[in-house]
């Protein structure tokens, strides 16, 4: 009979996971750590045995029960072996959520392998430099995008069949360090081509540990009756997805994942259907959900907990959650943070967004935050030093990481009297648009690159549903409209990179004193005719341009 939760976690917690934070140092500088933690990721996964029968990953008809996930997890180990992978050897993942992507996932930590996570919605040029840049081993791909990979790039198989059980599964090996890469997540920088972000076992196990510690969630605090039912709509890919997967093993959380790319209508259907109690979200997700048709036929009263991130959540929406979800009484949480970080150093609970929206909230247990002043700039940079942060980038020899241990973050903020974030800005060039960072110079280059092109500045302006959206500034022969563009853009960038506010024109763009272009001002002067802030929804249609 599989041991219970409760007393697993009690086995588990008197050796490896325990709240008490001492200081270590870390590549020479001081980091708050846990006494008691745990130091690879194949430690959660024994955990699954805590949950025997029930169900783990639900997909359309397709379900996963945590005792098939063992049994999976070996047996695609096994015959990644068999292709040659072993310890240390990077495997790139290229797929949209599934419950194959997961035991893939989970299969190469069982390996000690490590796996590079693909951005699913990726150009062909995109997938060519990622594979150039991390030389994994092999790469697994599902069947979609598969057709984005070159031709003599090295296969192995992605499905597996997930009915067998996990009974007499071997134990995971234990042996290596924390310091070891864990997982390679790829997230994009001001130069243009995504930057492999390197995090290691004790980045996204110190991540995972401080939110169990504040949600009283970790294994001695859990019981059979602790799993829910929650519901995952953001891509895995992203540094979100492997942590819902921690820490959903650790709870014992049923995961239900839509069945293909973000439909508001299947998301009603799940929540309705399932009794989905969580879910976590962009804004951008949420607000599709309000504004869909649907919302008030379905039963939505089993939703209790909703979570955002990776972009602003306005005040009004947070007005429309608490109507049209009566469940969630609470507000809804939110949180700041970067992928070079793993995704989280501060936490917003629900009632302080109520009560001080567009407040990133508090420090986690291990966050360290700083400041940086910087001339010009009207707040200073916001610095983070953490356990969670990354190694490096791969293949750069570039660090926003300094020798006392400080990330620094571009973004620009301050603190309140009662110690809460605020992010007021950015130093950096980059865009976020519904969770997915762009970087403005890659949209430049490729606009560049058209013939009949002669200059292009590319600057994020302020959007309701997306947080930001991609703003253009083209100067062409007459030849082009914002259709001929796009077209041309399609296949060369990422689908949430193609801009969909246009302005083109045959004069040049304006200069500052230093004859650059004066991105500022752009985006002035298009906040202002756009009227950006006024929240319109009828903001950035594709397609509209300015000649």
């Amino acid at each position: 009979m599989p041991a219970t939760a409760a007393s697993v976690g009690s086995i588990v917690n008197s050796v490896n996971w325990g709240d008490q934070i001492g200081i270590e140092q870390v590549r020479g500088a001081p980091f708050r750590m846990y006494t008691h933690r745990p130091r690879r990721l194949t430690e959660v996964l024994e955990l699954a045995h805590s949950w025997a029968q029930r169900t783990y990953l639900v997909q359309g008809e397709r379900e996963v029960s945590f005792d098939a996930l063992l049994g999976s997890v070996v047996r695609k180990a096994t015959t990644l072996a068999e292709s040659g992978v072993s310890a240390g050897d990077r495997v790139l993942m290229h797929g949209w959520n599934s419950p194959d992507w997961v035991i893939n996932f989970w299969a190469c930590q069982y390996l000690r392998a490590v796996p590079a996570l693909a951005n699913a919605w990726w150009s062909k040029a995109e997938v060519a430099d990622a594979l150039a840049l991390v030389e994994p081993k092999t790469t697994l791909a599902d069947p979609r995008c598969a057709t984005s990979l070159p031709p003599k790039a090295k296969r192995a198989i992605w499905e597996l069949d997930m009915t067998q059980s996990g009974n007499g599964a071997t134990a995971a090996p234990s042996d290596g360090d924390e310091s070891d890469a864990a997982v390679i997540i790829f997230t994009s920088g001001t130069a243009g081509k995504p930057k492999a972000v390197e995090l290691s076992h004790r980045s996204l196990l110190a991540n995972l540990q401080m939110l169990l510690q504040v949600t009283h969630r970790l294994p001695h605090e859990v019981d059979e009756n602790s799993g829910e039912v929650v519901l995952h709509t953001g891509p895995l890919f992203h540094v979100g997805g492997p942590q819902m997967l921690l820490r959903s093993v650790v709870v014992g959380h049923t995961v239900i994942m839509p069945s293909g790319r973000f439909d508001a209508g299947e998301v009603l259907a799940l929540i309705e259907r399932h009794k989905i109690a969580r879910w976590a979200a962009v804004p951008t997700m949420v607000t599709r959900v309000l504004d869909h048709p649907d919302l008030h036929k379905r039963d939505l009263s089993s939703l209790r907990a909703l979570t955002t991130g990776g972009a602003p959540i306005h005040p009004e929406m947070l007005e429309r959650v608490r109507q049209e979800f009566p469940g969630v009484r609470t507000g809804v949480p939110t949180g700041y943070g970067l992928t070079e970080n793993c995704g989280q150093a501060t936490a917003a609970s629900g009632r302080d967004t109520l009560n001080h929206p567009g407040s990133a909230g508090r420090p986690l247990p291990l966050v360290e935050i700083g400041f940086e002043p910087h001339q010009d700039l009207p707040d200073p940079e916001v610095l983070i030093r953490s356990a969670t942060q990354m190694t490096r980038y791969i293949g750069l020899d570039e660090s926003p990481i300094d020798s006392e241990g400080w990330l620094h973050t571009g973004d620009l903020g301050h603190f309140d009297e009662d110690g809460r974030l605020w992010i007021t800005g950015r130093a950096k060039d980059l865009i976020i648009r519904g969770g997915e960072n762009i970087a403005p110079a890659a949209v430049e280059r490729a606009l560049i690159a058209v013939p009949g092109v002669t200059e292009a500045a590319v600057v994020g302006i302020p959007h309701p549903e997306y947080g930001e959206e991609v703003c253009a500034f083209v100067v062409t022969d007459g030849t082009h409209t914002s259709e001929t563009l796009t077209e041309r853009l399609k296949g060369q960038l990422a689908s949430f990179a193609i801009p969909s506010v246009w302005y083109l024109r045959r004069e040049r763009l304006p200069t500052n004193q230093t004859e650059k272009v004066d991105k500022p001002a752009l985006r002035e002067h298009a906040i202002a005719e756009r009227g950006a802030g006024s929240r319109s929804t009828s903001l950035g249609r594709a397609g509209r341009d300015s000649t």
